[in-house]
């Protein structure tokens, strides 16, 4: 049974940020692949315009193509209408039932999971590996979430010894509007992608 990450976000655009969360967990916990596994329309992104899927995972297949362990999944994608992580892990288990996954998060998504759709069934469907960070403005520390979680769930939550960069996409797009280089944020193939094809450069947040 090969063991799969499952990375998955806008990654609009993808960034070196989320290259180094899927290398950690493939490192740590002996995994056999890592999807990267852009999002459809996520339900949550709200707030501003999703630049066009085609491109996104344009951007994320040039950024894994050199690593044998990284491949671009289009499983969110090329599903019609809202995606929810829920029903995509669901599907997954269903059409991949010899695969074992494991949801990488970044540390800030395991504050905010009970507010996603349906977090009893991600949590109970697959192990979750999350960035170890601590938030001083939360209330629990990132162990008393975990315990929190595991208690509330019966769920496997795993810490990713990893410090997440302090870097955003959003960031990222405000630094290529503004004509700041963005080559120590993002895989040189992208910023090359971002650039010939004219992306982020107009106010869209």
């Amino acid at each position: 049974m090969a063991k799969i990450g499952i990375l998955g976000g806008t990654f609009d655009p993808i960034h070196k940020g989320h290259l180094l969360l899927g290398k950690q967990a493939y490192l740590e916990y002996g995994l056999d692949m890592i999807w990267y596994m852009p999002s459809g329309q996520p339900p949550h992104k709200t707030d501003h315009w999703i630049t066009e899927a085609k491109d996104r995972c344009a951007m994320v297949n040039l950024a894994v193509q050199d690593i044998p362990y990284f491949c671009l999944s289009e499983f969110e994608t090329s599903r019609e209408g809202n995606t929810y992580t829920a029903q995509t892990l669901g599907l997954l288990k269903k059409e991949y039932p010899k695969q074992e996954f494991f949801f990488i998060l970044g540390a800030d998504s395991l504050y905010e999971i009970e507010r996603w759709y349906h977090p009893e069934q991600i949590l109970s469907s697959v192990k979750i590996l999350a960035a170890k960070r601590e938030y001083p403005k939360e209330h629990l520390t990132m162990d008393q979430q975990i315990d929190y979680l595991k208690r509330k769930y019966s769920c496997d939550i795993q810490k990713l010894h990893c410090e997440e960069m302090e870097l955003s996409s959003k960031e990222i797009r405000q630094k290529v509007r503004e004509g700041i280089s963005i080559s120590d944020l993002v895989p040189r193939e992208v910023e090359e992608y971002i650039l010939s094809h004219h992306l982020y450069q107009e106010v869209s947040e």
